[in-house]
C-alpha cells in the first residue's frame, strides 16, 4: 500500500516514521492504547457480540447483542464487521451509563450504511486487507456502560436500499442499488446479519494543553517524527508545530495566491479561514500510515455530517475528532482520518487528512468519487435537526478558499470520473455541483436533510467569498 503514496516534501518523507496499525482480535473484547500500542493516547475496546437468543438460521444469526455490562471509559462507539463489501441490512441500538453515575440513557439509533464513506474500489487503500465493514461511529460522552443490540430486518422487496453494491447498471452509467445483484432477498425473508460484529468503544484521550498557553503558539520541541511531518507540509501557512493556521485578508490571501502563480489576473479566491491543525485537536500522528497521498486538483467539495450526533460542546470537538480519528483508522482499517476537514457547530474548521491543508489531498470520504476532491465533515447528524449558521459559513468560507487555490467556481459545475459506488458504474464521467452532497455521489442519506438543503446558500456565499 505505501509504494503508491507519495509526500511532496523530501523532508517529510525522511522524518516520518511509521508503526504498524495492529487491528484488535475478533476472537476475544481487546484493547487497543496506552498498553498494546506504545503508550498512545487513547484506546479501544473490541467487543465480540454474540447470537440473542435463539434467532439464527443456517448457522448465522438474525439477532446479536451485548448484554448491559460495564467497561472502561469511552466516547464515542460503533460495530464493525469483517467483510467491508457486506452490508449491515438492520438495525443498531445502543444505551449507555454516564462515567461515575446510574444514569442509563436511551436506546440510540447508530446509521448503519457508513461503506459509502471509503476509499474508492481499486486503490491501495481499499485493498490494504484491513478494512472492515462498518456503520457510522456515535458520540455518547464519557460513559462506562454499554448495551447493544444489532437486529436483521426483513427486506423491503426488490427496490433494495441505499448503500447496496453496483450492479450492471444503466446506459447513462447509473448503476442499481441493493444486494450482489442490485436487489433485495426475495419474498421478504429476513437478511442476515454479516460475520464477526464487534462493538468498538473509543476513548479520545486527554484533551490537548488548555488555554493557559497562547492557542497559537508552536510546541515544535515537544513534537514527534511523524508530527514533524505533518506539520511541514503546512510550513507555508504556519510555523512548524503550530496549533493553527491563522486566518488572512482577502487582500492578503490574493497576494499570496499571485506570489505563487506569478503575475496575471486577480485570482477568484476567497480569504483565507482560521483553521485548527491536526496538532491543535491533539491528533497522535503514529496511528496513520507515513506517507501521503495525494491527486491532481481539487475540482469538487463534497459535504457530510459526520452522524455522530449532535450532543456535544464546541470544546469537545477536538475529543469528537480524536475519536473519529481512532476510529477510521484502527477500527475500520483506513490509513488515516477520512475527511480533510472538518467544521463543528460554532464554525471552527479542522484540518483532517494528514498532508496540507493547501494541497489535493486524496481523501476517504465519497466512495467512488475521493479522486480530485475534497470532503467537508459538519460534525453531528442533520437528517432532522437543522445546521447551525455558523457551521454553513463555515463550509462557505473554507470552499471559498480551497477551491479558489485551484480555479473553481462554487456556484458552478464540473465532471468527475466515478471509481465505483451505487449510483454510477466505475469509469462513468458525471456532472456534478463544484459544491456537492454526499448523496449526489452516493445513495446515502448524507450529509441529512436539512444540511443538503443548506447548499444551495453555501454555494452562494462562497461564490461571494471569491468576489463573484
Amino acid at each position: 500500500m505505501r509504494g503508491f503514496l507519495v509526500s511532496s516534501i523530501g523532508v517529510t518523507c525522511a522524518a516520518a516514521l511509521a508503526l504498524p496499525v495492529a487491528l484488535p482480535s475478533a476472537a476475544a473484547a481487546t484493547a487497543v492504547g496506552p498498553s498494546a500500542a506504545g503508550a498512545l493516547p487513547g484506546s479501544t475496546q473490541s467487543l465480540p457480540l454474540a447470537p440473542l437468543g435463539s434467532d439464527r438460521a443456517g448457522g448465522a444469526a438474525r439477532a446479536e447483542g451485548l448484554p448491559r455490562r460495564d467497561v472502561r471509559p469511552f466516547s464515542l462507539l460503533g460495530v464493525v464487521w469483517d467483510d467491508p463489501d457486506a452490508e449491515l441490512r438492520g438495525s443498531v441500538q445502543v444505551r449507555t451509563r454516564a462515567t461515575g453515575t446510574t444514569v442509563w440513557s436511551a436506546w440510540q439509533d447508530i446509521e448503519t450504511h457508513n461503506h459509502e464513506h471509503a476509499a474508492d474500489p481499486g486503490t491501495a487503500e481499499r485493498d490494504s486487507g484491513r478494512v472492515r465493514g462498518t456503520t457510522a461511529p456515535l458520540w455518547v460522552g464519557d460513559s462506562d456502560g454499554v448495551e447493544v443490540r444489532v437486529r436483521a430486518l426483513a427486506a423491503e422487496g426488490p427496490t433494495g436500499a441505499p448503500g447496496g453494491r453496483a450492479s450492471a447498471g444503466d446506459a447513462d452509467g447509473r448503476a442499481s442499488a441493493g444486494g450482489a445483484d442490485g436487489r433485495a432477498p426475495a419474498g421478504g425473508a429476513p437478511a442476515l446479519l454479516p460475520a464477526g460484529l464487534r462493538l468498538e468503544l473509543v476513548d479520545p484521550g486527554v484533551e490537548p494543553p488548555p488555554g493557559g498557553t497562547p492557542a497559537d503558539a508552536p510546541r515544535a520541541n515537544t513534537m514527534t517524527a511523524e508530527a514533524a511531518a505533518s506539520s511541514a507540509v503546512n510550513a507555508d501557512l504556519a510555523p512548524l508545530g503550530a496549533l493553527t493556521i491563522p486566518g488572512l485578508t482577502k487582500e492578503r490571501t490574493e497576494a499570496d495566491v499571485l506570489a505563487a502563480r506569478g503575475a496575471g489576473a486577480r485570482p477568484y479566491v476567497g480569504p483565507r479561514p482560521r483553521i485548527v491543525t491536526r496538532r491543535g485537536w491533539g491528533a497522535d500522528e503514529r496511528l496513520r500510515e507515513r506517507d501521503f497521498a495525494y491527486t491532481k486538483t481539487v475540482k469538487a467539495a463534497f459535504v457530510h455530517h459526520s452522524a455522530t450526533g449532535n450532543n456535544y460542546r464546541c470544546s469537545q470537538a477536538p475529543s469528537v475528532l480524536r475519536s473519529i480519528y481512532r476510529y477510521h483508522v484502527m477500527s475500520s482499517g483506513w490509513r488515516d482520518i477520512g475527511y480533510n476537514f472538518a467544521v463543528d457547530k460554532c464554525g471552527n474548521i479542522y484540518e483532517g487528512r494528514a498532508g496540507g491543508v493547501a494541497k489535493a489531498v486524496l481523501g476517504a470520504h465519497t466512495l467512488g468519487f475521493n479522486t480530485n476532491s475534497m470532503g467537508i465533515a459538519v460534525l453531528g447528524t442533520y437528517t432532522s435537526a437543522a445546521p447551525p449558521k455558523a457551521a454553513v459559513t463555515a463550509v462557505a468560507r473554507l470552499t471559498a478558499w480551497k477551491l479558489g487555490l485551484f480555479g473553481a467556481n462554487p456556484r458552478g459545475t464540473t465532471y468527475l470520473k466515478s471509481g465505483g459506488g451505487n449510483l454510477y458504474r466505475k469509469g462513468t464521467r458525471v456532472r456534478l455541483h463544484v459544491i456537492s452532497g454526499h448523496r449526489d455521489g452516493f445513495a446515502t442519506e448524507c450529509p441529512g436533510r436539512r444540511l443538503y438543503s443548506k447548499l444551495g446558500t453555501a454555494r452562494s456565499a462562497s461564490a461571494r467569498y471569491q468576489g463573484r
